[in-house]
């Protein structure tokens, strides 16, 4: 049976530019007839998902990439804030309640609202799929605008983030098996130093929500530096989630003319 999922208004309200513009009841998946090369046609409020032009994700292949000299450091200020952790049966995520920090884009500043995981990833980095993605969600303080921080994780040591709130995610899982599907857990204090750290090098592309309803006018910034994370984590982000939904990485999308920004900055010795 094909996945069917359904959005809450507190979920649609973070991603959406214009809430009222959507349809929440809408279902849809990552397989079956509900799957992505679906989702244009199970609602009007979808239609960028198949007619779009600047869709996301995409490849961040070498010969697309162009380094621009004028981008400026992207730099990240979160303070430590009540968060919970959501089950949005297609991804976790966490909610901020309050102020966690500001970054500046071209002029406009973006707070962060929420972030989520996707696994596989859902960029690749010329061609390579990782095995997770962190996609930090920003809006401006008119919530016309949105900017997303993407960060690439492969196996290998624990990520201290994810670490912080392994016995929630443990939590999680067997609210889950208990037949509690629509939980929500506090964290208590939420703090996303490891993120503050400089970048010496991000991507920077326009593109859209990965998710429906495929909103365009998103501006991306995946990171340059792949964090790690262990087996145990990858499977806890996965076990919450419903039976079709473990492998919740939309497909590649065309790039149809676009360009990838990189900005560069080495190190200092």
């Amino acid at each position: 049976m094909a996945l069917r999922i359904y959005f809450s208004i507190l979920s649609i309200a973070i991603f959406a530019l214009s809430t009222s513009a959507y349809d929440y009841s809408t279902k849809f998946g990552y397989v079956g007839p509900n799957g992505p090369e679906k989702w244009g046609s199970l609602s009007p409020s979808f239609s960028a998902c198949s007619n779009g032009k600047a869709q996301s994700p995409v490849d961040l292949a070498k010969a697309d990439i162009v380094w621009n000299k004028q981008l400026k450091s992207l730099d990240k200020h979160y303070i430590p804030t009540n968060a919970t952790l959501v089950n949005n049966k297609f991804n976790l995520g966490v909610h901020f309640e309050g102020k966690v920090g500001d970054i500046n884009i071209d002029g406009k500043n973006y707070s962060l609202k929420q972030l989520h995981w996707h696994s596989p990833s859902e960029h690749r980095a010329n061609g390579r799929i990782h095995d997770a993605e962190l996609h930090l969600v920003h809006l401006t303080e008119d919530n016309n605008y949105i900017a997303v921080l993407a960060v690439l994780y492969k196996l290998g040591d624990a990520d201290p983030i994810i670490s912080k709130i392994e016995d929630k995610l443990i939590e999680l899982e067997k609210q889950n098996l208990a037949g509690h599907k629509d939980v929500q857990i506090a964290l208590g204090t939420f703090d996303l130093n490891e993120i503050n750290k400089r970048t010496h090098r991000y991507y920077r592309y326009v593109g859209s929500l990965s998710t429906p309803p495929c909103k365009e006018g998103i501006t991306w910034n995946i990171l340059g530096k792949v964090r790690t994370l262990s087996k145990k984590q990858l499977e806890l982000l996965k076990a919450p989630l419903d039976p079709q939904c473990k492998h919740n990485a939309r497909p590649i999308q065309p790039l149809n003319g676009r360009k990838i920004e990189m900005y560069y900055q080495p190190k200092q010795a």
